[in-house]
């Protein structure tokens, strides 16, 4: 299992610096300025190379970038309207220009018109450090009363939606400001950024869109990418919604295991493959994170390991970033299985034996609560949750008598 770090660029509070010190050994980006839609120049991909390669003295780094996340897919190809053609042409291109420079593992997702959604950004914990939570009684105050979405209220359970009047009737103007910001919060860098007029825009284009629609418009997105991918030598990775569940009355398409074989098994390319976020389908409970690494491991590309503490068991339910090794997804079983499937892969002779995987997110501790890093993305929290992590991974990797049976802890 191989060892990455995301890294937003020069712009990122959290230096190459501080990854290398974290004992990384390859970097996750992705070129946020570039307008969606738009191609990813040579130069644009070198320059971002050349950024990772170097200290903050000069001196080289030792780091390349490995994995890319995200290429993302535009609102157009998710509703297959406006220039989704030109755009899927473009991504073709952005693919070919990647695999140039040497860069073989494309993270993307599917999330119509929102990225990962959360009501809090730094939510205290007992500890005095923070973390972000998602919070069903602010996400349906948002929804209907600050969105003010037609027909919201029939999506949440009588007693949340009671409980979310109440609260938003004692709200500060402060925090109203604050819950539609977090909800609509975009990543450091990024070419556009959403606001309320746009999401409600986006949300009505998909009101025509049911499920079984979106996962076809998935399907077809596939279809003309993955032979790109086959000819280029990539391997395309899908990351699940987050949270892994129905918001905004809008289609989810890859929240659960069933969702990602139907797609895996439409397009049966190893080129066509997974991104295990244990963290965004932990927030489920009826999710089986080893097990689903055990079965769909062949096409699994990529890991971003962190945890969750649900907050109730219901499938739509509040839940918080717990520490690595803290949350409801049993970490040590996921990271056999992980190894288990590099052992499958060395039997076979596979290329690809060694996943890279990420420490995700990671609550904000001692002097990251100074730093103001991109939220979930601090230095000294990130760096633990990796500790942790490649403390799992070194104790299974090595067998009763102290050999090593594979992967690099």
């Amino acid at each position: 299992m191989r060892r990455t770090w995301r890294w937003f660029g020069p712009q990122d509070r959290v230096t190459v610096d501080d990854m290398l010190q974290a004992s990384v050994e390859g970097v996750v980006s992705a070129l946020h300025h570039v307008p969606t839609g738009a191609v990813w120049s040579a130069e644009e991909i070198a320059k971002r190379q050349a950024d990772i390669a170097c200290m903050k003295d000069g001196t080289s780094s030792g780091l390349a970038w490995e994995v890319v996340e995200s290429l993302p897919v535009s609102e157009d190809i998710k509703k297959q309207n406006g220039a989704w053609r030109e755009h899927i042409e473009a991504y073709k291109t952005s693919l070919a220009n990647l695999a140039a420079a040497g860069i073989e593992v494309i993270c993307y997702n599917f999330m119509p018109v929102l990225d990962w959604t959360r009501t809090d950004l730094a939510w205290r914990l007992p500890t005095g450090g923070t973390c972000m939570r998602f919070d069903m009684v602010d996400f349906a105050a948002f929804d209907l009363h600050i969105l003010k979405r037609d027909g919201a209220r029939g999506d949440f359970p009588e007693t949340v939606a009671a409980e979310a009047d109440a609260r938003f009737a004692t709200m500060s103007e402060d925090r109203k400001k604050q819950l539609a910001t977090n909800v609509v919060f975009g990543l450091p860098g990024a070419a556009e950024h959403m606001t309320l007029e746009m999401v409600g825009t986006h949300l009505a284009e998909y009101d025509r869109i049911s499920p079984e629609a979106l996962r076809q418009h998935l399907i077809d997105f596939l279809s003309e990418i993955v032979p790109t991918a086959e000819r280029l030598g990539l391997r395309m990775c899908c990351h699940p919604d987050d949270p892994p569940f129905g918001l905004l009355g809008l289609p989810r398409v890859m929240s659960t295991e069933a969702d990602y074989r139907q797609v895996l098994d439409a397009v049966p390319s190893a080129a066509n493959g997974v991104t295990l976020c244990s963290g965004s389908l932990g927030a489920r409970p009826d999710n089986d994170l080893p097990g689903m690494m055990e079965r769909l491991g062949d096409r699994v590309h990529f890991l971003h390991l962190r945890n969750v503490k649900r907050e109730t068991q219901a499938q739509r339910g509040s839940f918080h970033e717990a520490e690595h090794l803290g949350g409801d997804t049993d970490m040590v079983a996921l990271i056999a299985a992980a190894l288990a499937e590099e052992g499958k892969r060395r039997a076979a002779g596979r290329a690809d034996i060694s996943i890279p995987f990420r420490p995700d997110h990671g609550q904000d501790i001692m002097d990251d609560l100074g730093r103001q890093a991109q939220p979930g993305y601090p230095a000294i929290g990130r760096m633990k949750g990796l500790a942790e992590l490649r403390g799992i991974v070194t104790a299974l990797s090595h067998d009763r008598y102290g050999a090593t049976r594979g992967g690099t802890a």
